[in-house]
């Protein structure tokens, strides 16, 4: 679209949520219709690129062409849940929301980066700057890219940011807000938040899980709605992964119009072959199977629909912000001498038979993957400070460079920001420095990523109210005593969702939304995964060591490891480079 007086001409993905108060500002503006990217260029035309990015409200990639400098300016949303990918291909720069439209120009040449892959390896996704493909980048959320004639050919220029998750968490904490004032503003801050996300000219609904932020969200979209609010959930048979039952009874108890879905390994081998074309990039959050099904089944009824995602990063929901503090607690005061040496002796010892003596403790005690489980903590018991042990928490595979023929780990943006962060009194906690790295990196390169992608592959739009900005920075403004309180996380957050639903229908341990990946692995998915695995095609294409894969496989297999998160990641870079290489 251009703009009224020609000057900017814009490509835009996503929605602006305050668009209609920007026009109220906007005094004696001759509209031509209705769309918030006429509201956009109005407002870049009367306030200028910078103050305009400042005033929006909402998600989006913005590619803005001003005919007057000659520039383009590529925008990325503050948290970044609208992907923007760009880079050099010989003197010709490129930009895109997918990766697939890059690779459709003329200029293309297409190189894997070994240095993003073996990032990918360590955590599943490939981490903000990187992309798979060398000379491509993602851009940074909150900021903005300017090219103009004037750019040396090849020359990146650094971005610049309108908004900066760091700024946000270091603004300061309140010290005039007592628990229940707490409450009430968050409460508000939500219904502020969910009201503008649910102006749509498009059915609309949202997912429920019947967790905590998934239920919190329906909760107050049933409380703004005359009409019972469109839900959806996605169930399976295995009792350990389905949430299913938790949604049904929430959803009885606000009175939404619900739909749920029981996922069936067929179900999800059926979608499996489309991951590759999906996400553009490997990816290997297995949550992204059942996430698409539910899109899918949602997009039957709704155009759009809401999402809880956020309340884990900006409340303390996640385990590892207990795991890692008890476990610090435990092992940091120990010499780190002794502490290997204790890693080596839980190692010596086979899973299976650890499994065995797990079977023996009392009720109160036992433990059915017992071996797993402390092989797991062998692995992270001999580190040197509390940023490597979240660093191993966080890792699917220690040392990537050792799987990745030719890789070796760059620096990742959200390790630079959590080391600046912790350079300030508040990043002195190890939980909030955590609770930060996960937001300046985890949240966009898995959760947004993985919600993204996987409801746009059928043409579902997400909105994710807990990640409006004024309400991420109100999270940020509350001390950690108000997430965190008697070994739960989430204290106020639940606070708020026990005004709208009982007590006893949210508590309980939490559970991811995943799938039963090690049992299918070993079953329905086993043949595609043998293919993808098989050892003369892994040393033809040289990517990957091919003994260790094969090693890492055979144990799982016999049941004397789980390795379905390690295996996932190569099994997806496997399914991407047969449909990109």
């Amino acid at each position: 679209m251009h703009s009224a007086s020609r000057r900017y001409v814009i490509a835009y993905n996503g929605e602006i949520y305050n668009h209609l108060e920007l026009r109220e500002e906007l005094v004696g503006y001759a509209w031509r219709g209705h769309s918030d990217t006429e509201t956009i260029l109005a407002a870049f035309e009367a306030w200028g690129v910078d103050a305009t990015f400042r005033r929006l409200v909402g998600m989006y990639a913005i590619a803005l062409w001003d005919r007057e400098t000659r520039a383009l300016i590529l925008a990325r949303d503050r948290v970044g849940e609208k992907p923007l990918y760009y880079g050099w291909q010989g003197d010709t720069f490129l930009f895109g929301s997918e990766l697939k439209a890059l690779a459709a120009h003329p200029a293309w040449r297409a190189e894997v980066d070994r240095d993003a892959l073996a990032l990918f390896m360590r955590y599943g996704y490939v981490p903000l700057p990187h992309s798979i493909w060398r000379g491509v980048r993602k851009l940074l959320p909150g900021s903005y890219l300017t090219i103009s004639f004037d750019t040396s050919l090849g020359v990146l220029p650094a971005p610049t940011f309108y908004w900066r998750a760091r700024d946000a968490a270091l603004a300061g904490l309140r010290t005039d807000l007592d628990d229940q004032s707490a409450v009430e503003q968050l409460d508000g801050q939500l219904r502020r938040a969910i009201a503008g996300q649910m102006v749509a000219d498009v059915p609309l609904g949202a997912f429920l899980s019947g967790g905590v932020d998934s239920s919190t969200i329906v909760a107050l979209m049933q409380q703004l709605s005359s009409r019972p609010v469109r839900s959806f959930s996605v169930g399976f048979s295995e009792s350990d992964y389905d949430e299913a039952i938790h949604a049904k009874t929430v959803a009885a108890h606000l009175g939404t119009d619900h739909t749920e879905l029981y996922v069936s390994p067929a179900d999800a081998l059926a979608v499996v072959p489309r991951l590759p074309e999906m996400f553009d990039e490997p990816f290997g959050d297995s949550s992204q199977i059942p996430t698409h099904l539910v899109a899918a089944m949602a997009r039957g009824d709704v155009t759009v629909s809401l999402s809880g995602d956020g309340g884990d990063e900006l409340f303390g929901g996640y385990n590892r912000y207990f795991l890692g503090r008890a476990i610090w607690r435990r092992i940091g005061p120990l010499p780190r001498s002794l502490r290997g040496l204790a890693g080596r002796g839980i190692v010596a010892v086979p899973p299976r038979a650890w499994d065995r003596l797990g079977r023996c403790l009392p009720d109160r005690l036992r433990q059915p993957t017992l071996g797993d489980r402390l092989h797991k903590l062998a692995d992270v018991i001999d580190v040197a400070d509390t940023d490597e042990l979240y660093r191993r928490l966080v890792s699917q595979h220690r040392e990537s460079a050792s799987l990745v023929i030719g890789g070796s780990e760059p620096s990742i943006w959200a390790d630079q920001e959590a080391a600046a962060f912790a350079g300030h009194v508040r990043g002195r906690d190890f939980t909030e420095r955590m609770m930060f790295h996960d937001l300046a990196g985890y949240l966009a390169d898995d959760i947004l990523t993985k919600v993204d992608r996987a409801a746009m592959a059928c043409s579902l739009e997400t909105r994710v109210p807990m990640l409006d900005h004024r309400l991420v920075e109100f999270a940020w403004s509350l001390p950690l005593h108000m997430k965190i309180r008697d070994g739960q996380g989430k204290w106020l957050l639940r606070q708020v969702l026990y005004r709208y639903v009982p007590k006893h229908l949210i508590e309980r341990p939490k559970q991811g939304f995943g799938i039963p990946l090690d049992s299918w692995l070993r079953g329905p998915l086993r043949d595609w995964a043998e293919a993808l695995l098989d050892e003369p095609r892994l040393r033809g294409e040289g990517y990957l060591d091919a003994s260790l894969v094969r090693r890492k496989w055979s144990e799982h297999l016999s049941g004397r490891r789980n390795w379905q998160h390690w295996l996932w990641n190569v099994l997806m870079f496997q399914a991407w480079q047969e449909r990109w290489l």
